[in-house]
């Protein structure tokens, strides 16, 4: 039996970052290209649009979908183009192809644009996973502004949706849609008090989709994790956060994202799930508490 590399633990180094983050100036770097993970082509033939999928756990989600012999789209802001490219590189290593599509899916056109050029590359949309998110901690309630509120409810849980009724007119019976979710949208968060009252709507968002998509034969389902190494945080967090980032967790680190992209693989799969619809798994390091 191969031994797991160990994975880092805090203390990291302090740092931050401008919104949105890169990856690619992360240290320690996060880690996405699971090496443990053997591919069994559970998605061979497929396709799947990925949100967010420059960095952090959408890259990782990429990278094994790619292994499984799907070909991968994915969305990402402008900012983020490097990020982009080395997922671009990441997914063809793993013989597959890859489509970066630039754009802001709080735009409803973007939205429906995105789902437009995977289907002109591809000529088909299996897997859908709406991965983009927004988060800024706020301290003090005063803090929290409606231009923040209405940023962090238009990227987290508006275009979802957007990306979900773009996509309907492609999805056939056995397709996928897979949301991210938030163990903060469970428990809540004093200071991401919009960012987790999206992943709370995200998640009746996942139980209320399935329930209406079951009988079309597409299976929703949503990831929610802890606290994962990507760029999110240290553009979000003072340096001296960044640095414990993980530390409260059972396991005294935050999750790589190689660790989370299985179970999207495992949704993703019919093989794996096909009984499996309007589940939110949570992904918390040892934590049982979750709600």
């Amino acid at each position: 039996m191969t031994d797991k590399p160990r994975e880092p633990k805090p203390p990291f180094p302090e740092q931050h970052q401008e919104k949105p983050g890169q990856e690619s100036e992360l240290q320690p770097r996060p880690r996405y290209s699971a090496p443990l993970y053997k591919g069994a082509e559970k998605l061979r033939g497929q396709v799947a649009l990925i949100t967010g999928g420059d960095s952090g756990i959408g890259r990782a989600v990429a990278v094994l979908f790619a292994r499984e012999g799907a070909n991968v789209a994915i969305t990402h802001l402008p900012e983020e183009d490097t990020d982009a490219e080395e997922t671009r590189r990441a997914v063809e290593s793993e013989g597959q192809k890859a489509l970066l599509i630039c754009g802001d899916v709080r735009e409803v056109a973007f939205c429906r644009s995105a789902v437009e050029r995977t289907i002109q590359a591809f000529d088909q949309l299996n897997i859908l996973v709406n991965n983009a998110a927004y988060q800024q901690h706020r301290q003090e309630l005063d803090e929290l502004t409606e231009e923040q509120w209405d940023r962090t409810f238009k990227t987290n849980i508006y275009g979802y949706f957007h990306m979900v009724k773009a996509a309907m007119p492609h999805l056939k019976p056995g397709s996928v849609i897979l949301n991210t979710g938030s163990i903060t949208g469970l428990e809540g968060s004093s200071a991401l008090l919009d960012y987790s009252a999206t992943k709370g709507a995200i998640h009746a968002f996942t139980k209320s989709l399935a329930q209406k998509l079951v009988e079309a034969g597409i299976r929703v389902n949503c990831v929610a994790p802890g606290p994962v190494w990507t760029p999110l945080n240290p553009a979000d967090r003072p340096p001296e956060e960044v640095a414990q980032f993980g530390a409260q967790t059972p396991f005294q680190r935050p999750a790589q994202p190689e660790e989370i992209a299985p179970a999207y693989v495992y949704f993703a799969s019919a093989a794996d799930s096909s009984y499996v619809t309007g589940e939110v798994l949570t992904l918390l390091g040892g934590s049982t508490r979750a709600g």
